[in-house]
């Protein structure tokens, strides 16, 4: 079964909007707490980026699975 541009599309707005949802909420959160002096803000503002991306990642893999093992 091959992938088509219209999966290849969803997956880039999938991984766009849950990233950046994810990132930001976690970002906002992090310094809200950061700056109001809660230490442990630093936990969630520090590493939203990365955890973004790995969503994205993750996303594409499920739908790479997906290829004929020829095409990989």
């Amino acid at each position: 079964m091959d992938v088509t541009r219209e999966e290849i599309l969803v997956l880039g707005l999938t991984a766009g909007v849950t990233g950046a949802l994810v990132g930001g909420l976690m970002l906002g959160v992090g310094l809200g707490l950061a700056v109001n002096g809660a230490h442990i803000g630093w936990l969630l503002a520090l590493p939203a980026a990365p955890v973004a991306g790995i969503l994205g990642y993750l996303l594409a893999r499920r739908l790479a699975k997906r290829l004929p093992a020829t095409r990989r």
